[in-house]
């Protein structure tokens, strides 16, 4: 026999190390050899193999080596140290096995709690059975069968004493009855089945719930309950004489209950949803309730059994009746272990309803604060937007519900309001307008939570509306809020449509998934320098992007109040150019041909197009553009084409090459364009629409009988002729404005370019083609009011600008100045326009915004205040046309409401005071408190317009405001007005692209900018605006969209000390100047009537705000001249004020005019005006001017390099502007 080789140390091993093998372990060698002769085909152990020859012998292969591991090689001594370990072995025990199938698992416990429930409802169900087959009368009979030696002592007396307790006396109590009852034997089985399976499921729970003390467990009420109703039953399994005593089983609602409850919170667990805590306790409360009736009902029924013997029915109502507390009693309990019992519920009713009905109104309170939930019922069956803001105010609640709900097809909307402040008194008494209630609903909660986007139905809302805090003092922090509002709506619901308001335009990247973005400083800045260049483009645009009928100011007796309110409700719409009855005759014809023709036909002013296969809309893309049938016109009007209906009492006759311009043969009808343009949604009578034979010219009419013709109009072609039109000369010959700037100016002549900014202050800004300085300026020669190396100048004066300063007054240096600067500078400016700016900032700019402002011609910036008058007259206020004041931020949140404005408007009126002529152009935080810019105390024309601005708000309008004078004249503006920019943009997806364009942040190749034209002496011929707009199409290409004008006015105050007689009287005696400017002062057709309205709107005026007056009498006509006296020593002491402070600071007095004075004027915007408005001296039109470098010919001067800038716009102007 051989023994085992021993290896020795210096040999290599083949093998991992073993265990040493012991004797027990080792196989003996003969049952080696044995299994080795015995037969081929027996599968050896090669573990166990010994080979015979020692010098050969090759180590055995453990059974897990493989193929792969001899081909890697021996890894053996990498898994010597290996230890597997297994995780959360405590779960693998029986008991957690159980805890988790019956209490952590939500599913299961789910299902286990489902069954108890049906447990105990079924063993309240068996013991109302019972009772029903139970009958006292039988029970001595049934009992005594069953009775034995042992229980003879307990029912003999019940069996012997039987009769004569039912004829004796009520009150004497039969206790057998009580104890003992009538239970067959197949309930018995079943009762017996249930209390097994109940007092099993309760011991597996209390052994499970175990936590080390187990009194705890034993003395809980359920666990009491449950031994109580079980262990009986059990036992009569062992002792059949106790089958027929009585159990408690009622008392298993009481369990039932607690197994409803804890089913309800695994079931939020197990479908992730959860209800309402106001639903958990109504549930909870209802449930209390009929425990209560039910355990009083069968506790008193079987009680009366040795009483009255009442059935269960009459148990039931006697509880009803009791605990609503009407108590007829017709029915009550007879012997006192009833009565004690209904003692007993009595009280336990009066602690425990309390608590209920307490935590029940406790929620309800605070639902009432929160809003509770948006149905999932009503989000599958109605439509809801979601409007996500930071606190609510009035205003804005307000700006966006009558916005929102101006458009009939957004009636049956719900608006859900999420937001996380409590809801303010002011907000819960409009939601409690019956107008509102039923279609807005506040929840209290934060966009950042699951579970409140889950209460307003984020994921089936149709929009999410998400606006920025712009109260807030740091308005950069309130912009990283509405970044996480959005990027959370975002990330719950990726299908809803989003609409964000920013503040800063350098956070705007941040939300460009959004649908539509609208951010606040770019827009503000961009129309506040609009303003500077075109009067009144904020009202414009405020006008434009609200919804409004045009009915406004229809029952003033003043002329230009019912004309301006008529104009303002004209808004943008848009339509296909084949499903349109405006434009669709225009297929084939030029954009300029069409809008002329439509605006001449209709009324209605076509803006801009968009074709089908490009997302691009282009406004006044210039008369090359040929209309197709796809394309989608952009036009404005005072309704959409949808609302209005056409009626044709003849057929049309004209060929498609002809004019479709309409003409009436009645003197005395009213043409169709200003039926259209005055009434909105009409049915339209169209007579006649053949064109006249001689329309290819327009003419005056005939003055004193003379027959000669003023200069006729070329008509507009359907086909542009490239030769006969050029937008504008701004390509003809670039080098003419720099030689007239050399030669007029004092200063040394600067080059100017036209290019793209080189640097961008912000990731997301448009690139727009700009005149630049040939080489970037120092940030030295920036500074106004500071010499340098460069040059000497240390005022505005010194630098002798050629035009009037626009000053604009900030806090800081945002990147929102930049978007005021560039339209400023636009290619599209004439050189020799360019007005220089300086920018007046309470704190000094940082260099990343002089890098970005530096490349700009004449931008300068000083530090200073608008409430310090030297700062002012160092900036050249004096020289300046326009001063631009911007809300700052550190005064936008006061603790009182509409406070915020308090500084800049006492600010401004000093300015207005100070001087007089200075056009002043002011931001406000609250639009409300645009009625104290340029106040005038008891001024009875301003409390005129004050009673005429409440009616207009009573009668509902959105733009109640819009008669205040500053506002009107555009000197007024408030970001909040465009708010309903991004409202609007929910129907109307184009207004914010729109809107852009119009205001030159967007720059797309081929579509125009807006600009404006001055009515002068020259161009009266023109006489109408029909007339005007034909002559702009036919010459330049230019599209007309409405006037700006200003009327001379008389403004009667008591400062002033001129009464409305007085003002009578003064117009009495300057009337024959108004016959001789009775044309340019009356929009209307009938000069004749404007001295009599002017005369009534005087008349209105006093009766509006001076009713019961009493004539002055002649010692107030002294004390009137006194203060006329006094008035005039005020304004010289202003007077010598400013110039005083002007001799001091080494400034000359000669460009300070204190009598030029702008008061007596008013002025306001018309929007698309119809095309019989007689034109006034000194209006200006606002037209939108083609882009110049769309259609450029080659050898037109300069037109190489230009086009060369836009065509490597794509490849150049990218790296520029990236930080």
């Amino acid at each position: 026999m051989m023994g085992p080789r021993t290896r020795s140390p210096a040999e290599p091993s083949m093998t991992p190390p073993r265990r040493p093998s012991t004797a027990p372990d080792r196989l003996p060698t003969e049952t080696v050899q044995k299994n080795n002769s015995s037969n081929t085909g027996v599968i050896l152990d090669i573990s166990t193999l010994k080979m015979a020859d020692v010098d050969s012998e090759v180590p055995p292969l453990p059974p897990r080596y493989r193929f792969r591991d001899l081909l890697l090689g021996d890894q053996s001594f990498q898994n010597d140290d290996r230890v597997q370990v297994e995780f959360y072995v405590n779960e693998n025990t029986f008991k957690e096995r159980l805890k988790l199938f019956f209490i952590k698992n939500q599913r299961s416990s789910l299902r286990i709690r489902l069954f108890n429930l049906s447990l105990k409802l079924l063993t309240c169900l068996l013991y109302i059975i019972r009772v029903s087959l139970d009958d006292p009368t039988t029970q001595v009979t049934c009992a005594r069968k069953n009775c034995t030696n042992i229980t003879d002592t307990l029912c003999g007396k019940s069996c012997a004493n039987y009769t004569s307790n039912l004829t004796t006396d009520p009150i004497e109590i039969n206790w057998d009855l009580i104890f003992w009852v009538n239970r067959r034997v197949p309930v018995w089985a079943i009762q017996v089945t249930v209390a097994l399976i109940s007092f099993l499921q309760a011991m597996l729970l209390v052994y499970l719930s175990y936590k080390g003390n187990i009194w705890e467990q034993i003395f809980q009420i359920t666990f009491i309950i449950e031994m109580i109703n079980t262990v009986p039953f059990i036992i009569t399994i062992f002792w059949p004489p106790l089958r027929n005593i009585f159990v408690p089983v009622f008392l298993n609602c009481w369990l039932a209950k607690s197994a409803l409850e804890n089913m309800i919170n695994d079931l939020h667990r197990a479908i992730q949803r959860t209800h309402s805590a106001m639903f958990n306790q109504v549930l909870i409360l209802i449930c209390t309730l009929l425990c209560l009736v039910f355990t009083g009902a069968c506790g008193i029924q079987h009680l009366e059994r040795a009483g009255k013997n009442l059935t269960l029915f009459d148990a039931l109502y006697f509880c009803i009746v009791t605990f609503s507390t009407v108590g007829y009693g017709d029915v009550t309990p007879k012997i006192w272990p009833s009565q004690l019992l209904v003692v007993i519920l009595i009280c336990v009713a009066l602690v425990v309803l309390p608590l209920q009905f307490e935590e029940l109104a406790y929620l309800w309170m605070e639902r009432q604060k929160s809003g509770g939930n948006y149905s999932r019922h009503r989000a599958q069956t109605e439509k809801h937007v979601v409007l996500c803001v930071t606190s609510l105010k009035i205003d804005l609640l307000m700006d966006f519900l009558n916005e929102f709900y101006a458009h009939p097809r957004l009636q049956d909307y719900y608006v859900v309001i999420l937001c996380p402040t409590e809801m303010d008194i002011q907000v819960r008494r409009i939601l409690q307008i019956p107008l509102w209630s039923q279609r807005v609903i506040y929840l209290q909660g934060s966009a950042l939570k699951d579970q409140d986007l889950m209460r307003a139905k984020m994921d089936d809302a149709e929009a999410c509306f998400i606006l920025s805090s712009r109260n807030e003092v740091d308005r950069t922090a309130a912009d990283h809020q509405t970044i996480l509002r959005a990027w959370a709506v975002k990330d719950f619901a990726p299908n809803c449509p989003l609409y964000v308001q920013i503040l800063k335009p350098e956070n705007k990247f941040h939300v460009k998934f959004a649908d539509h973005v609208v951010c606040e400083e770019e827009f503000k800045y961009a129309m506040l320098a609009l303003n500077c260049v075109c009067p009144a483009t904020s009202t414009l645009v405020t006008l434009l992007v609200h919804t409004s009928r045009g009915q406004e100011g229809q029952t003033s007796p003043e002329q230009w109040q019912r004309t301006y309110g008529r104009c303002s409700g004209n808004e943008v719409y848009h339509i296909r150019l084949m499903d349109s009855k405006f434009f669709g005759e225009y297929d084939g014809k030029s954009f300029t041909y069409a809008s002329f023709h439509a605006h001449k036909k209709y009324g209605v002013c076509l803006i801009g197009t968009k074709r089908e296969d490009n997302k691009s809309i282009l406004l006044n893309p210039g008369p090359r553009h040929i209309m197709s049938a796809t394309d989608t016109c952009y036009y404005i009007n005072i309704t959409k084409e949808e609302n209005s209906a056409f009626i044709f009492k003849q057929e049309e006759k004209h060929s498609k090459g002809m004019s479709v311009a309409g003409v009436y043969d009645a003197p005395s009808r009213l043409p169709v364009q200003s039926i259209i343009a005055s009434m909105g949604t009409v049915a339209i009578d169209l007579q006649n629409p053949d064109p006249p034979a001689d329309n290819s010219k327009l003419t005056l009419p005939t003055e004193n009988g003379a027959g000669s013709r003023r200069p006729s109009i070329a008509p507009v072609l359907e086909i542009a002729d490239s030769s006969a039109i050029l937008p504008c000369d701004l390509l003809s010959d670039p080098s003419e404005d720099e030689t007239n700037q050399s030669d007029e100016e004092g200063a040394p002549a600067l080059e100017y370019i036209k290019g793209y900014p080189p640097n961008s202050p912000y990731i997301g800004s448009s690139p727009t083609l700009c005149h630049l300085l040939h080489q970037k300026a120092p940030f030295c020669c920036l500074r106004l009011d500071k010499g340098c190396r460069h040059n000497s100048f240390e005022d505005a004066k010194a630098y002798g600008f050629k035009n009037k300063l626009i000053i604009v007054s900030a806090e800081t240096a945002g990147n929102g100045l930049y978007n005021f600067i560039v339209p400023l500078r636009a290619y599209y400016r004439p050189r020799k326009e360019l007005n220089p700016i300086v920018l007046l900032l309470d704190n000094p700019p940082d260099n990343h915004f002089l890098e970005a402002i530096c490349c700009f011609p004449m931008v300068y910036y000083m530090a200073g205040t608008i409430d310090n008058l030297d700062n002012l007259l160092q900036c050249g206020i004096i020289y300046a046309d326009n001063l631009v004041v911007v809300d700052k931020e550190s005064t936008m949140s006061a603790e009182e409401d509409y406070m915020a404005d308090a500084k800049t408007i006492v600010n401004v009126q000093t300015m207005f005071r100070l001087f007089p002529s200075l056009s002043i152009i002011t931001e406000l935080t609250h639009p409300s408190n645009m009625r104290f810019m340029q106040f005038r105390a008891k001024d009875c024309y301003s409390l005129a317009l004050s009673k005429l601005e409440k009616i207009e708000r009573d009668k509902g309008s959105n733009l109640a405001f819009m008669f205040r004078l500053p506002f009107a004249a555009g000197r007024v503006f408030s970001i909040s007005m465009l708010d309903t920019l991004l409202y609007q943009s929910f129907v109307k997806d184009y207004m914010i692209l729109i809107a852009r364009l119009l205001l030159g942040l967007d720059t797309t190749p081929g579509s125009g900018y807006l600009c404006a034209m001055k009515v002068t002496e020259e161009d009266l011929w023109i006489r109408t605006y029909g007339r005007l707009f034909q002559k702009l199409c036919s010459s330049s290409a230019e599209i007309p969209i409405g006037i700006y004008r200003t009327e001379s006015h008389m403004f009667s105050s008591s400062e002033s000390q001129v009464s409305v007689e007085d003002c009578e009287d003064t117009r009495d005696r300057g009337e024959t100047w108004k016959e001789k400017a009775a044309h340019r002062n009356s929009t209307g057709s009938d000069q004749s009537e404007h001295p009599l309205l002017r005369k009534k709107s005087m008349q209105w005026a006093r009766r509006l705000s001076r009713k019961n007056t009493k004539p002055p009498s002649r010692a107030e006509r002294i004390n009137q001249q006194r203060l006329n006296l006094y008035r005039r020593s005020e304004r010289q002491e202003l007077s010598e004020l400013v110039k005083n402070r002007m001799k001091h600071l080494g400034l000359p007095t000669v460009g300070y005019d204190e009598m030029n004075d702008n008061q007596n004027t008013l002025s306001y915007v018309l929007i698309n005006p119809p095309p019989d408005t007689i034109l006034e001296l000194n209006d200006i039109v606002y037209i939108i001017r083609s882009d110049p470098l769309a259609h450029v010919p080659e050898n037109l001067p300069g037109a190489s390099a230009e086009t060369k800038l836009r065509q490597g716009y794509g490849s150049k102007t990218c790296d520029e502007t990236h930080l």
